[in-house]
C-alpha cells in the first residue's frame, strides 16, 4: 500500500530539484544528439529556464507543488483551477517513483475534486507519452490535436445523491 502523498509548494530553493525533475523527463529524447554531456546539461537548463518562468507568468495563480513519497521529494505537480476546469499544467515524477501508483493516485485525487465540484479536468500530452494511456485508463480522452500534442480532457461524473430516509 502506497505511504500518503504530500505536496509542499516550490520554493526558491528548489530550482535545483525542479531542474534534476524536469531533465529526468527528457534524458531519452537527448540521447541519439550525439551531444556531449556539457552541451545536453546546457540545453537542458535552458529549455527548463524558459519552462518555468512560462508556466509562473501564464498560470498565476496556479499550485506548483514538489510531490513527497515515501518521505521524499518524487516528483513535481502543477495545477490551475479555473471556475469550469482544472487544468493538470504538469506532471512529473522521478524515475525510481515511477510505475508505482503514484502518479494514478495523483490524478484519482483531481478526478474526485473535479467530480465534488462539477469541473472537468484537462491535460496537454505530447501524443508519445506513456503515460498517456494511463490518462485514457482514467477517463481522459481527446478533445484537441495540437500536432505533437493533445488536449485530454475528462468530464466530471455525476456523484450518487444521498438517499433521503
Amino acid at each position: 500500500m502506497l505511504d500518503p502523498l504530500q505536496l509542499r509548494p516550490i520554493t526558491a530553493t528548489d530550482t535545483d530539484l525542479l531542474f534534476s525533475i524536469y531533465a529526468s523527463t527528457r534524458l531519452d529524447e537527448l540521447q541519439p544528439t550525439g551531444w556531449s554531456d556539457a552541451e545536453k546539461q546546457r540545453f537542458l537548463l535552458q529549455q527548463f529556464d524558459a519552462q518555468h518562468r512560462y508556466y509562473q507568468d501564464i498560470y498565476a495563480g496556479a499550485r506548483f507543488d514538489l510531490v513527497i513519497a515515501h518521505g521524499a521529494v518524487a516528483g513535481r505537480l502543477y495545477v490551475a483551477r479555473w471556475p469550469a476546469e482544472i487544468r493538470i499544467i504538469d506532471i512529473s515524477l522521478l524515475p525510481s517513483f515511477r510505475r508505482q501508483g503514484i502518479g494514478a493516485a495523483l490524478l484519482q485525487q483531481l478526478l474526485d475534486e473535479g467530480d465534488q465540484s462539477g469541473q472537468r479536468i484537462s491535460i496537454h500530452v505530447e501524443i508519445s507519452n506513456p503515460a498517456r494511456r494511463l490518462y485514457e485508463r482514467l477517463g481522459f480522452s481527446k478533445a484537441e490535436d495540437l500536432g505533437l500534442y493533445w488536449r485530454m480532457e475528462r468530464e466530471p461524473r455525476a456523484l450518487p445523491c444521498p438517499e433521503i430516509a
